[in-house]
């Protein structure tokens, strides 16, 4: 069973509509009983890292969240989830986040004549030949995928780096660690080659 975590958090139709063209068991769920019971996880989300932060914990999702990690389940940040695995967010105050990740959410700065947010298709590169093999295999440096965001991740650790986008600047688009996947696009959104790396995510082990 795959579980798409519902915490209040963005459009999670498009999300689920996307997984059912690859799984027939995918559910919508806030229920931690079906988060431990669950093969994957699938952390979606658009809006504020602390009104997210403080909705999991409102439902009690972030024990069980961590506790799948523990245990190896593949799992997934999408957008805003990929920014709520990381330790801290400069959004507003300091605020912190699951620390599956090591490292800050930061805004981008108005340079270059940039939009804020990013928002529209852009290219992904690929920074780990061999974790595209899994999660991206299929899918081609330069491939356009679709964004809306007005923060980055910046990890610690540079190894995590899946893929990176340019923005005015190279910025981590994809992080990749042991079971854990997360990416700033909408691969639901981004048509055959973001299909591409959900099918390849339920493909995982």
């Amino acid at each position: 069973m795959i579980t798409i975590i519902d915490y209040g958090m963005g459009n999670l139709r498009s999300v689920h509509k996307a997984f059912e063209k690859f799984c027939s068991n995918v559910i919508v769920s806030s229920s931690a009983k079906d988060i431990f019971k669950s093969d994957k996880i699938i952390l979606p989300g658009v809006g504020a890292f602390k009104v997210a932060m403080d909705e999991l914990r409102k439902r009690d999702l972030i024990e069980p969240i961590k506790f799948s990690i523990k245990k190896g389940k593949p799992f997934l940040g999408i957008c805003l989830g990929l920014q709520l695995l990381f330790s801290e967010s400069e959004e507003g105050e300091k605020i912190e986040g699951l620390d599956i990740i090591e490292g800050k959410v930061k805004r981008f700065k108005k340079k270059f004549g940039l939009k804020i947010p990013h928002m529209g298709w852009n290219k992904i590169i690929a920074k780990s030949k061999e974790q595209k093999a899994e999660i991206l295999k299929g899918v081609n440096d330069g491939s356009y995928m679709y964004f809306v965001h007005s923060y980055y991740v910046a990890p610690k650790d540079k190894k995590v780096i899946l893929c990176e986008t340019d923005y005015g600047e190279n910025f981590t688009s994809g992080v990749c660690k042991d079971n854990v996947y997360g990416f700033q696009f909408h691969p639901e959104k981004s048509q055959a080659k973001g299909l591409k790396i959900i099918e390849n995510f339920i493909k995982l082990c």
